[in-house]
């Protein structure tokens, strides 16, 4: 029981880290998402 138990355990933990990674790295693809429209918009002004 305490080898389940701690397998549960590793297993969430691997989980909310993956969750928080992913997470970081939707919020860097949506910061170059900005940065690209505005580097088009600018250009586009030109």
């Amino acid at each position: 029981m305490k080898k389940f138990t701690a397998m549960i355990l590793i297993a969430m933990v691997f989980t909310l880290s993956a969750c928080e990674t992913m997470k970081g790295l939707g919020e860097d693809i949506q910061k170059a998402g900005k940065a690209l429209e505005k580097k088009a918009s600018d250009a586009s002004k030109d």
